[in-house]
């Protein structure tokens, strides 16, 4: 395979492909590079004015180089190799959604950092405990949870999992793309 692409080369690829300076840019697509992204690096902090950043679909493994992204409000980490939320939580203060479906998450830890989120899409991962899925009480403002297709779901009916999701996260108003009434 070839050399996995670093952030900052993507970066680079993207204002040569779009003809814009990224350091101004507030939207940040940089999914589905070939050679993949395989580390979140300092090349990220080239982006100190975006505000919804998206990474999906690369070969990450791990979340890093977040710490001058003081902007960020929405990130999306989807299809790639990501165990846990760890590095997130140096954005927890102003991240509002947090896409990160389709990766290998099974434990929820860290999550009382996300002070401002809202959003949370993360089905498709490993999570299969329910003592993991009420550590979604700590994020004090989550209002929308996606969590279809974990392990968690499978033996149960859709009425008996929303009940049991609603029961131990009162505050949500939509859950698995559905609104809670």
């Amino acid at each position: 395979m070839a050399k996995a692409t670093t952030c900052r080369e993507a970066i680079q690829k993207w204002e040569e492909e779009n003809g814009k300076p990224a350091k101004e840019q507030t939207e940040m697509i940089l999914s589905f590079r070939w050679p993949p992204i395989d580390k979140m690096d300092n090349g990220l902090s080239l982006l100190s004015k975006v505000e919804k950043l998206s990474l999906s679909t690369n070969m990450i493994e791990k979340i890093s180089g977040l710490d001058s992204l003081k902007n960020l409000r929405i990130i999306s980490l989807g299809r790639n190799y990501i165990k846990t939320f760890s590095g997130l939580e140096v954005v927890g203060g102003h991240l509002e959604e947090l896409w990160i479906s389709y990766n290998l998450i099974e434990k929820i830890k860290g999550v009382n950092a996300f002070k401002a989120l809202k959003v949370l899409y993360m089905g498709n991962n490993l999570v299969k405990d329910w003592s993991e899925l009420s550590r979604l009480q700590e994020i004090p403002n989550l209002e929308e949870l996606m969590f279809i297709n974990n392990p968690i779901c499978e033996n149960l009916d859709n009425e008996s999992w929303r009940t049991q999701v609603i029961r131990r996260l009162p505050k949500l108003k939509k859950l698995d793309g559905v609104p809670i009434v």
